[in-house]
């Protein structure tokens, strides 16, 4: 079994759609949102959830940022097509304003 991170992108607006939505379109994407987690709860690794500001650090030093990333979940499945299969019609994107999911596969750390 192979680990995924899954993040849950969005758009510049979606912050400002969110508010816009019905108390029923919030609770049935709560709803389903909930239903997909327990759907999936074999192969869910860590919850994630959403997330907040950004910073960015760099040589830099150290910034306020805005990138298009709105929450993770981390995911177990034998390959990247599997674990990209769970989030068809997921309802980040079905549901609510999101974008879409992109999945990337957890590699071991290299030995030294």
């Amino acid at each position: 079994m192979k680990t995924f991170l899954a993040l849950y992108m969005g758009s510049p607006n979606m912050a400002a759609a969110i508010p816009d939505l019905s108390d029923e379109t919030k609770s049935a994407g709560i709803a389903a949102w909930g239903a997909w987690m327990r759907q999936h709860a074999d192969a869910v690794v860590e919850t994630g959830g959403p997330l907040g500001r950004t910073k960015k650090i760099s040589p830099a030093g150290v910034a306020d940022f805005r990138n298009a990333v709105t929450g993770y979940v981390v995911v177990r499945a034998e390959t990247i097509d599997a674990a990209a299969a769970m989030f068809v019609d997921h309802p980040h994107f079905a549901i609510f304003p999101g974008d879409s999911v992109e999945v990337v596969e957890q590699l071991p750390i290299p030995a030294g």
